[in-house]
């Protein structure tokens, strides 16, 4: 028996205790003892059934870059980890220590789309769209357990290296409530996909989701783009085979990018933090450390663009020690021809939508 097995075993009594807990929340929503207000324009949630690593962030950003086109998109996330508390809108000019790491990055890209942060979604949804009154739909960022509000379309992802269907719940696993609650989405879309997905691998996976008649599944792949410097972004450094890279990361799960890196550069070594992990000076020299140690005639320092949000916060110390810390930029495409028909799908629920 394996070690992972056996401390999930031993686990399992506290994994029991937190699922009755989730358990009776989920049930006092569903009998209507706890209320769950619905709004009077479309409200679409992003989240999953773990604890991260499913890519809501580049998810949130396809559907504001390919919404905005069309109608007055809006989005509110919790930000995670931030100082601040209650209702507050972002600005380009905030730190990740003020709003979170997620929300700054939505800002930065998209700078006139509302980006709003609440722990309250139900309370923050009516401030968003009173202050912001051209809204037309509100994005929820991270809020599949959210169940005080209930969303026009409810959005599901789930890793396609490690689906919901083979995970276990807190703390034996990453699961934050039980397998069978992904009942509540309506769009289940299996994220990370390998460069190539055959038609056994999608028909296998859609048979292990085993989705309700009404559920549609779709799946989805990163493209990742040219870095850019940190503290220059107009300043591009390509990677190719010829470069080794020290790799600094913050996220949930770093096993699609480290398999990007194998094919895109000669070497990788890597420096990881837990999810939305705050940078001290003293790791920060420690980077300095593990970067003169490297032998490669041409070597970078790269790091994903949420760990930009919060490395960013360190900037004199990275003009002062000269440091060539580069953002690798990631953007959502679907697999096969999955993009027009979940355009297509989205499209119809925000055209049936009754107030």
């Amino acid at each position: 028996m394996s070690e992972d097995i056996v401390i999930r075993i031993l686990l399992f009594p506290l994994a029991l205790l937190y699922g009755l807990g989730v358990g009776l929340r989920n049930l006092l929503y569903r009998i209507g003892i706890l209320r769950s207000v619905r709004f009077d324009l479309p409200v679409i949630s992003v989240g999953n059934l773990s604890v991260g690593g499913a890519g809501k962030s580049p998810h949130i950003e396809y559907l504001i870059r390919w919404l905005d086109q069309f109608i007055e998109v809006s989005v509110l996330s919790r930000g995670y980890g931030r100082s601040s508390t209650g209702y507050r809108p972002v600005t380009t000019l905030d730190t990740a220590e003020m709003v979170g790491d997620e929300p700054l990055q939505f800002k930065r890209k998209f700078p006139t789309v509302p980006i709003c942060v609440s722990e309250s979604r139900a309370l923050g949804v009516p401030e968003l769209v009173k202050r912001n009154p051209e809204t037309q739909c509100v994005l929820l960022d991270d809020a599949f357990q959210h169940l005080a509000v209930t969303p026009g379309l409810n959005i599901l992802l789930t890793e396609f290296a490690h689906p919901f269907t083979r995970d276990w719940l807190l703390p034996s696993g990453r699961l934050r409530e039980a397998r069978y609650n992904y009942r509540r989405a309506d769009i289940i879309l299996v994220t990370k996909c390998p460069p190539e997905l055959s038609e056994l691998h999608r028909l296998k996976l859609v048979a292990e989701i085993d989705p309700f008649p009404r559920q549609r599944v779709y799946f989805s792949r990163y493209r990742y783009g040219t870095p850019y410097a940190l503290l220059r972004p107009d300043l591009l450094q390509p990677l190719d085979l010829d470069t080794d890279v020290l790799l600094v990361s913050a996220i949930a799960n770093t096993d699609y990018l480290l398999n990007y890196m194998a094919s895109s550069v000669k070497s990788a070594q890597t420096m990881e933090f837990e999810d939305h992990h705050f940078f001290k000076e003293d790791e920060l020299r420690d980077m300095i450390r593990r970067f003169e140690r490297m032998t490669g005639r041409k070597k970078i320092i790269l790091t994903t663009e949420k760990d930009s949000m919060r490395l960013e916060m360190h900037q004199d110390f990275f003009w002062k020690n000269e440091l060539p810390i580069f953002v690798l930029p990631v953007e959502v495409e679907f697999c096969d021809s999955d993009e027009n028909a979940f355009q297509e799908e989205v499209k119809r629920i925000l055209l049936d939508f009754k107030r």
